[in-house]
């Protein structure tokens, strides 16, 4: 904790590096570029991932980079994208910059707005993936672009990998592991352009906080299956696998796991306590204080973006049942997801699980899940975050922070890569539309990640 307090106050101290703002130009592809990613139905469903990873290769090599130094890695109806931005390698091993291209579903009928078409109106972006995470995604990639032509040479190899399922398996970034852990991922570290936010005040829209992902909670999902001999529907009885079911769901819904805490979530409190209003801020302040106290746990775990800061959390996302509208349901199954705090195993969940439903309902995992520790902090990205963030938010506070939600992320770390979430967004929690309706970001903050961008790529991989 005295190391991490130490590099908190170096980067805290860090000036702002002066840095041109994106021109008409830049700022007008930029805009393009998201259009046509919107654009691409980049689902599961659509399978238009691809498409969009040749659309991606195809700048790059427009921008001058060799088109021996891309690769289009397909995987069934998906696929990755790898390009190499060539350095002069005085500044050691070659660094991952990550994106994923891959979306959630999203029904047009459900929409106010065609979710794959891109919609500039208030001051918001609209479209599905404009957040997460093709925002990343173009601002990284139109500032490559823009440097690329500009001449410049940065200190190592800059390696872009974009997978194509993070939103589902993540099985693209385990192949790229699997596959070129030793000639294109033989990197020193990741920057993810998936991770790390800035919060923007709910009345005044001023930026309060950044946070720098270095950790994230494991994804898992388990099914909760309830059977029965079932029967015919004009004679019921009380023993029914839908009621059965629904008794264990609400059992999940009145249970909460145990309050966590490490040094990453104590140093983030302790940052943003003093910058949210109210309960909230008091509570993270509190907590920061004396970990696990109760009264601040109580107003943390009611938050929906909180809780997962100091809890595991599951909550039924799926639901099937029966077989025919005349006939007593012979099963019924929902799926539960889980955010699993850092050091505790999906067993020990899938367990309590278990004992939480009971044993007339059994619980299963759905597939093999990956978890990771916490990155090592490092100054010299730590400064560059500073700067970047400061670029066009000067002086406001730097904290690591743990992703509730998972990552790509979780498989770099988990394969020895230590990983840093750097995105370029700065929105507002009442505007955090990820994977619901009508996603959507400030126009604002798009244009101000290109700054974002230029200035982490420039001053980590820069010449002195």
């Amino acid at each position: 904790m005295r190391r991490l307090a130490f590099a908190l106050a170096l980067i805290c101290a860090a000036p702002a590096v002066a840095q041109p703002d994106p021109d008409a130009a830049q700022r007008a592809e930029a805009r393009e570029i998201l259009s046509r990613s919107v654009a691409f139905q980049s689902t599961v469903s659509a399978a238009q991932t691809p498409a969009y990873a040749a659309y991606l290769r195809d700048l790059f090599v427009a921008a001058g980079i060799p088109a021996a130094d891309t690769l289009i890695v397909p995987h069934d109806r998906t696929a990755a994208l790898l390009v190499r931005y060539r350095g002069d390698g005085a500044g050691g091993r070659p660094i991952l910059l990550m994106a994923h291209m891959d979306v959630v579903e999203a029904k047009r009928e459900d929409w106010r707005r065609d979710p794959f078409t891109l919609v500039e109106e208030n001051g918001y972006f609209y479209g599905r993936g404009v957040y997460d995470n093709k925002s990343g995604l173009v601002t990284l990639t139109s500032t490559l672009l823009r440097l690329r032509r500009e001449g410049w040479r940065p200190t190592r190899d800059l390696v872009i990998a974009y997978t194509g399922d993070e939103e589902t398996s993540g099985e693209t970034a385990r192949q790229l592991l699997a596959e070129h852990r030793n000639d294109w991922l033989n990197v020193e570290y990741a920057l993810n352009t998936d991770a790390g936010a800035g919060s923007l005040d709910e009345a005044t829209g001023a930026a309060t906080i950044y946070a720098m992902q270095t950790a994230e909670k494991t994804y898992s999902s388990y099914t909760l299956t309830a059977t029965n001999p079932g029967g015919h529907s004009s004679q019921p009885r009380p023993d029914n696998a839908i009621y059965d079911l629904a008794d264990a769901i609400a059992k999940v819904r009145a249970y909460q796991f145990p309050v966590q805490w490490n040094d990453t979530t104590i140093a983030a409190f302790r940052i943003a306590g003093p910058t949210q209003e109210g309960a909230l801020g008091a509570a993270m302040t509190r907590f920061a204080r004396a970990p696990g106290d109760r009264r601040a746990s109580a107003t943390l775990s009611a938050s929906p973006f909180y809780v997962g800061q100091i809890r595991t959390t599951c909550i039924p996302t799926l639901l099937e049942a029966g077989h025919a509208d005349n006939a007593l349901p012979q099963r019924a199954v929902a799926t539960v997801n889980c955010r699993i705090f850092p050091g505790v195993s999906t067993e020990d969940v899938q367990a309590q699980l278990q004992r939480v439903v009971g044993e007339k309902i059994a619980v299963a995992p759905v597939m093999r899940y990956y978890s990771s520790d916490a990155s090592p902090l490092r100054e010299d990205v730590m400064r560059a975050v500073t700067a970047a963030v400061h670029s066009k938010h000067p002086g406001i506070p730097i904290t690591p922070a743990m992703s509730a939600g998972a990552t790509d992320g979780v498989f770099y770390r988990g394969a020895g890569i230590p990983t840093y979430g750097v995105g370029e967004m700065f929105i507002k929690d009442s505007d955090d539309f990820s994977h619901g309706l009508n996603e959507r970001i400030p126009v604002e903050s798009f244009y101000n990640g290109l700054t974002h961008y230029r200035v982490l790529l420039t001053e980590l991989y820069g010449r002195r």
